[in-house]
């Protein structure tokens, strides 16, 4: 075998192992894409009740509701439809209503489900109160958040 040749193989053979590679990222990203559905999208799909889902929304005004110990129920909107959720477990701190969440969990019905995790969305305007503090101590504060 000649030297050109060698060298021939050796490239053809790293092309087809970064190929597969290449190939193995695009199929794994495909299925591990996480999106949620806004409660409009989610009537609008046929996803089979019990299925695992992401919905993400606006917590409704006056919808929060404790039913025991760590146990809520609360409506989700897009300000076209809602969802019922119920959730056992403890709430993030920055959920209230009105505010952005997305929620992790199974279709019971058409128009409830039942979470397994609640992650809380803020603004731009979201400052934390520590940081604040030390912004305000160091002459460091410029612009009055809600």
């Amino acid at each position: 075998m000649s030297l050109r040749f060698q060298r021939l193989v050796l490239i053809l053979i790293s092309l087809l192992i970064l190929g597969a590679a290449a190939l193995l990222i695009l199929f794994n990203t495909k299925n591990n894409i996480v999106f949620f559905y806004t409660p409009t999208e989610l009537l609008d799909q046929n996803i089979s009740f019990g299925d695992k889902i992401r919905i993400g929304g606006y917590v409704k005004e006056s919808s929060l509701k404790k039913i025991s110990l760590n146990q809520y129920e609360f409506k989700i909107t897009d300000n076209k439809n809602d969802l019922l959720v119920f959730y056992q477990g403890i709430l993030p701190d920055l959920f209230r209503e009105g505010q952005g969440t997305v929620i992790e969990g199974l279709i019971e019905n058409q128009s409830t489900v039942t979470a397994l995790r609640v992650y809380a969305k803020h603004d731009e305007n979201y400052m934390p109160a520590s940081i604040k503090k030390e912004l305000e101590k160091n002459n460091q504060w410029k612009k009055d958040y809600k």
